[in-house]
């Protein structure tokens, strides 16, 4: 089941890889992009489209951190109190059998 997986990953990476090929080729006609303040100078219509992408990617992924952050936080608090909770059962366990006359 590992490898079918693994193909099947392979697989999806090459077309994805192939339709990324042929986006690039399809799309060479030199545009300039304007931001409103600045004009940027003429550049392959898939070059605008995947530096916007990779923008995207990087913003969202900043956006993201301080929520990844937090959520870690929690978790580390989460297990601190955990492993604490186990230590005074543990303990409570023990001091019954003590106890036991």
């Amino acid at each position: 089941m590992r490898w079918f997986k693994g193909v099947v990953l392979a697989i999806l990476l090459l077309v994805v890889l192939l339709l990324g090929i042929l986006f690039a080729v399809n799309n060479q006609q030199a545009m300039p992009l304007d931001l409103i303040w600045v004009e940027l100078p003429p550049a392959s219509l898939s070059l605008w489209l995947l530096l916007s992408l990779a923008c995207g990617v990087i913003l969202g992924m900043l956006a993201m951190t301080g929520i990844y952050l937090r959520l870690r936080t929690l978790l580390t608090r989460a297990q601190r109190h955990n492993q604490q909770q186990r230590k005074e059962l543990d303990r409570l366990r023990t001091q019954e059998f003590k106890e036991a006359p």
